[in-house]
């Protein structure tokens, strides 16, 4: 257990998780990680599929082309 303090100064009791990461195909733990490595994990941005753009007009159209050869 490790003591951590929230917003209010309320000193809280937690149990440390770890986080995995996908690495060319398996699972690594970011702990494991060198300081620049984990720098980059933790400032990678992730999209919303729904708040792209066009999500909607790719849900309706991507299988457009029915070619055979």
């Amino acid at each position: 257990m490790q003591t951590f303090y929230n917003k209010e100064g309320k000193e809280i009791q937690r149990t440390p998780c770890q986080v995995y990461t996908r690495v060319m195909g398996y699972l690594r733990p970011v702990s494991h990680y060198n300081i620049g490595k984990k720098s980059e994990f933790y400032s990678r941005k992730y999209f919303d599929e729904q708040k792209v753009v066009n999500s909607a007009f790719l849900r309706n159209f991507w299988p457009a082309c029915d070619c055979e050869d």
